[in-house]
């Protein structure tokens, strides 16, 4: 018996950290979203989710968070890359198993377009996450995992003034250039710091199948 894809919705906020330089060059290169080298030959990134409202077909997902991290050996859409996911303790079985499917694209939306550049799949753990959302600051940690930290750029003309990017980013057209204030990760055998490095915030919407 073939089984129906439940419908879900989910918007909230989103920031990410990768270890390329301010501005990433995968959302501006001429070339397209994703098919620039990054500036250290691979790309570390991690991707943090907070959910404010959200249903996975009658399961309700507002106040949740996930992460992800990558790793990709060269261009982003070379693809072979590495992901590990988190999931919020505080999820319920059913909430774990919703944003499993969300977040893995196996139920369809916008997750389901990066399925095909994933070699390596590291798996998704149930740990505490915490999530802030501090003015032009965002912010996360898993303990022993990941201490994130990112921060907008102080705009040219007026300091006070979030920059904001209309790029190639293949999920978010528009968002705030920032940068890791404080970005540590350690897991899988894989430890980076992209402290410095390039980071963005946005909120989103989506939706599937």
């Amino acid at each position: 018996m073939t089984q129906v894809a439940q419908r879900w919705e989910i918007s909230g906020e989103y920031f990410e950290n990768c270890s390329c330089d301010v501005v990433c060059p995968c959302e501006i290169s001429p070339q397209g979203p994703m098919q620039a080298r990054p500036d250290q030959g691979f790309c570390n990134l991690y991707l943090v989710f907070h959910v404010d409202q959200g249903r996975y077909g009658n399961v309700e997902l507002a106040g949740l968070n996930a992460v992800l991290a990558v790793h990709a050996p060269g261009p982003m859409a070379e693809g072979n890359w590495a992901v590990a996911a988190y999931i919020d303790a505080r999820a319920s079985a059913e909430q774990q198993e919703a944003l499993g499917a969300i977040f893995s694209g196996s139920a369809g939306g916008p997750p389901a377009g990066l399925t095909g550049l994933i070699g390596t799949n590291l798996g998704a753990r149930v740990v505490p996450i915490e999530y802030r959302n501090e003015g032009k600051r965002r912010s996360a940690r898993i303990g022993g995992i990941l201490d994130a930290v990112i921060q907008a750029v102080p705009g040219s003309a007026d300091p006070e003034r979030e920059v904001i990017k209309q790029n190639g980013h293949p999920f978010f057209p528009e968002v705030v250039q920032a940068y890791g204030v404080v970005s540590r990760y350690t897991d899988h055998g894989m430890s980076w710091d992209n402290t410095g490095k390039n980071g963005d915030y946005a909120l989103f919407r989506w939706a599937g199948p």
